[in-house]
């Protein structure tokens, strides 16, 4: 008994091929003897119904997790948004000329035209809202600034005050004047310039040079006398310390 079985397979690229015969009778016809079983061979499968690979769910991270030993990402949350906005709007400019080159239907090519319109104001509202966030920091500082320049005089006279002996302990003008240093310290106010420090140009302006005896040990130019001392908001230098030095002999 003869048991044909014809039909059309898929090559693996998924090109059709021709007809297909297998003769499964057991006694060739030509030699008479029985035919010893063929393996099977394995059905060609489309690329559809070939098995995908599980994916290891140690693999699958969720967006932001740190993974340990992996690098740290160096740019900050509104870089990194300010950086998506502005891809995202390059992505739908990009989507928008490839429907109009493809004679897409007008509504499309409005969708993506509107799209590409929200992705680009959302990238200068990040790039607005960043730059305000800088500039509120740094007018709080200028603020600060500008009232402590204006009351430097009246810090210029505490000081020599203290130094007069005019201003005794328990003294009501000794209140008010630690009350006002107390203040201005809470908007970073430092006064700086001991004599015995080391002289440095960008921190100090020497009006004068002596010639005077030096702490032991001391190999460069030194401030020997505070005429006024210096103010600094934090790293800034509001003004520099006056002073007087000399050199090692």
């Amino acid at each position: 008994m003869t048991d044909d079985t014809t039909g059309r397979v898929g090559s693996p690229e998924g090109e059709p091929t021709g007809p297909v015969i297998r003769d499964k009778r057991r006694i060739d016809p030509a030699t008479g003897e029985v035919r010893q079983p063929a393996p099977d061979t394995p059905t060609p499968t489309s690329s559809d119904d070939r098995e995908t690979p599980m994916s290891d769910p140690s693999d699958q991270h969720e967006p932001g997790d740190q993974q340990s030993g992996m690098p740290q990402d160096p740019f900050s949350a509104e870089e990194s948004a300010l950086h998506e906005a502005e891809v995202g709007a390059a992505e739908a400019d990009a989507a928008a000329e490839r429907a109009k080159a493809d004679g897409e239907h007008p509504d499309t090519v409005l969708a993506a035209e509107r799209l590409a319109d929200l992705q680009r104001l959302q990238a200068e509202y990040v790039n607005y809202k960043r730059r305000v966030d800088r500039d509120k920091v740094l007018l709080k500082d200028l603020g600060a600034a500008s009232v402590i320049e204006a009351l430097m005089p009246v810090l210029d006279e505490i000081a020599l005050a203290r130094q007069h002996g005019d201003l005794g302990e328990g003294t009501p003008f000794a209140s008010i004047a630690d009350k006002l240093q107390q203040a201005l310290g809470r908007f970073g106010l430092e006064a700086y310039g001991e004599p015995g420090d080391e002289f440095d140009p960008a921190l100090h302006e020497a009006l004068m040079h002596v010639q005077a005896e030096l702490p032991e040990g001391a190999t460069t130019t030194t401030v020997v006398q505070v005429l006024q001392p210096g103010y600094r908001q934090g790293d800034r230098v509001l003004r520099a310390a006056r002073v007087s030095v000399a050199d090692p002999q």
